[in-house]
């Protein structure tokens, strides 16, 4: 058996299997189901899914920055470039604090790519590495990508890098390279094997889940029932980009 077809043989039994846990009813009335469905190998990434991050800013600790050392850890970025000062570090998701000068009122928040629905990265780019792909994910294609680093002026969210040095040690999930630019791939590869993103499955939050990823368009889904219920906002939504990522509590 080749590589190739034992990987196909893999993402199959997962996919098979994900589908059959999903219907199984292990109490009365609780239904064990998981929040996504590996893709095969050998089929594109469809608009049937539009995959996206909640993230309750009530449960996100100040103090926590888990979801970012989940983060690097998964996608090999931040450990490996020592050398580069502070401005010139990779950053694909970082910790924000808010205050309000009214009241004093602090929050923390995680902050990425917020895989927006029209990107103005991908508007400004002139090679096309800056794509999205059908289900929502913004990803940079690392191949045609010159470093003109035009969708790093047009992003409003300020979350994509630009390699500076030489890498080493690369994660093969997550390939990188001097003179490119890159961001979150809300760990694209997880998702495409059935799984959730590394911050997402790391995230304790204070009294509960703080993050929450699942499929945008499915309304049983537990993003989407969430934000039925408590409602969600977007940063600038006054762009009108429509992000996958959106928060509670702010």
């Amino acid at each position: 058996m080749t590589m190739q077809n034992t990987d196909q043989s893999r993402r199959k039994f997962l996919g098979t299997s994900a589908a059959a846990v999903a219907g199984v009813t292990i109490a009365p009335g609780v239904l064990l189901h998981t929040p996504a469905q590996a893709r095969p190998v050998d089929q594109p990434a469809t608009s049937a899914q539009r995959w996206g991050i909640l993230i309750d800013t009530n449960q996100c600790d100040a103090g926590c920055n888990d979801c970012v050392t989940a983060c690097q850890s998964e996608n090999g970025w931040g450990s490996n470039e020592t050398k580069s000062s502070p401005e010139q570090q990779a950053e694909w998701i970082r910790k924000v604090e808010l205050k309000d000068p009214n009241t004093g009122y602090k929050q923390s928040l995680p902050v990425m790519c917020q895989h927006c629905e029209t990107p103005p990265c991908v508007d400004v780019c002139p090679t096309g590495a800056s794509m999205k792909r059908a289900d929502g994910i913004v990803l940079v294609d690392k191949h045609i990508c010159i470093g003109c680093r035009y969708c790093m002026m047009a992003c409003p969210y300020k979350a994509r890098s630009f390699i500076h040095e030489t890498l080493t040690d690369q994660k093969t999930v997550a390939p990188r390279g001097k003179g490119t630019v890159e961001s979150c791939t809300m760990c694209v590869h997880r998702v495409d094997d059935g799984g959730t993103p590394a911050c997402v499955e790391a995230c304790p939050g204070k009294n509960g889940k703080a993050m929450v990823f699942g499929d945008l368009n499915d309304p049983n889904s537990e993003i989407s029932q969430r934000l039925k219920q408590y409602g969600g906002k977007q940063i600038r939504a006054d762009l009108g980009l429509n992000p996958g990522v959106r928060y509670q509590g702010i």
